[in-house]
């Protein structure tokens, strides 16, 4: 009897051993460090932003491009004059995000503007047009100008095919797909 008494109490010892442990390991997970210091992307030197500008109409010959803080503070700007190319130089110590903002006339308004959005210090090519503007927009909307929120404002401006059109979802006539029978 003394046998079976020892054997329970043993098993008893383990199972809320184990289950302790368990509970501290889990309770052990190091907790996230918040930082209350956020890194703040900026130009270092003086950098140049280029690209295109096309309306709905097709490429624009004259207007004017403006680098614009999110405030609206007019950092840098350019006159277009020989069609749809630009090329601007930002300050150094320009803090991201900026806008790039394309006026077709000096007294355009904003309801006349088209702009692109700039997150990140690397990239320098940025083409100005009616999707960039929608995906500045609603990048806004979703709570700034974030990577994260042009990357989910561009894959909801993003355009699908109406119908699969790969190999396998081909239902048209096999003749006529990439060009006829091999």
């Amino acid at each position: 009897m003394k046998k079976s008494t020892f054997n329970r109490t043993l098993a008893m010892v383990c199972l809320f051993g184990v289950g302790g442990w368990t509970l501290t390991a889990c309770d052990s997970k190091p907790q996230p460090v918040v930082s209350s210091k956020t890194s703040v992307a900026k130009y270092e030197k003086i950098k140049t932003l280029q690209g295109l500008i096309i309306n709905d109409d097709g490429p624009v010959k004259t207007g004017i491009v403006k680098v614009l803080t999110e405030a609206g503070q007019v950092v840098a700007q350019i006159e277009v004059t020989d069609g749809p190319h630009y090329s601007l130089k930002v300050p150094a110590g320009t803090v991201l995000p900026i806008l790039l903002a394309y006026y077709p006339s000096a007294d355009a308004g904003d309801e006349q503007r088209m702009l692109a959005a700039v997150v990140h210090t690397g990239a320098s090519k940025f083409d100005i047009n009616p999707l960039s503007t929608r995906i500045a927009v609603q990048a806004k909307a979703m709570g700034g100008y974030t990577h994260k929120n042009l990357v989910r404002a561009a894959e909801n401006n993003g355009t699908v095919p109406a119908a699969n059109k790969t190999t396998a979802g081909f239902r048209g006539d096999p003749t006529t797909q990439y060009g006829g029978w091999h």
